[in-house]
């Protein structure tokens, strides 16, 4: 995969991280309002350095804020799917028990790795775990990391 491609992706998967953060707080009843004004109002800002993408990426903003809203929609139709899958990985723990970064973080890999035939499980998992470096508390890469491999495993058996 090319170096554009990758930071592409990269710049999706982050909003929609963002995005089922949000969901995490307002749940579905208030999600499409909060949506929206994030989508007007900061995820520009979020993509590119004030609105502004580094040049190793060809798409413009609203392309990238397009196919955003574009996964997080799919993401949104599968949430239970999803996570039933998740409370078979974090066997002993209820999903509302862990940390929202974690849980959308979580979210988007399962999304990634069970239903998105263009990305191999592997690179859901590294980019996860990049994402929990980024966003999450000490312990969460390697917390998503377990999780995620734990899901593999039981999928394998």
């Amino acid at each position: 995969m090319k170096e554009n491609s990758r930071n592409r992706l990269r710049k999706i998967r982050e909003q929609v991280f963002v995005a089922l953060f949000q969901y995490g707080f307002y749940g579905s009843d208030e999600f499409n309002d909060q949506l929206e004004l994030y989508f007007e109002n900061t995820a520009g800002f979020i993509v590119g350095d004030e609105g502004e993408l580094s040049e190793d990426i060809n798409d413009s903003v609203e392309d990238i804020v397009a196919a955003a809203k574009e996964k997080l929609s799919k993401i949104v139709g599968k949430l239970g799917e999803i996570d039933h899958i998740l409370e078979k990985g974090i066997s002993g723990w209820k999903l509302n028990r862990i940390c929202k970064t974690d849980i959308a973080i979580l979210r988007l890999a399962v999304y990634e790795m069970k239903f998105d035939d263009d990305i191999p499980e592997k690179v859901a998992i590294n980019e996860a775990v990049e994402l929990a470096k980024q966003f999450g508390g000490d312990a969460s890469a390697s917390f998503i990391n377990g999780v995620l491999a734990k899901i593999i495993t039981n999928v394998a058996e």
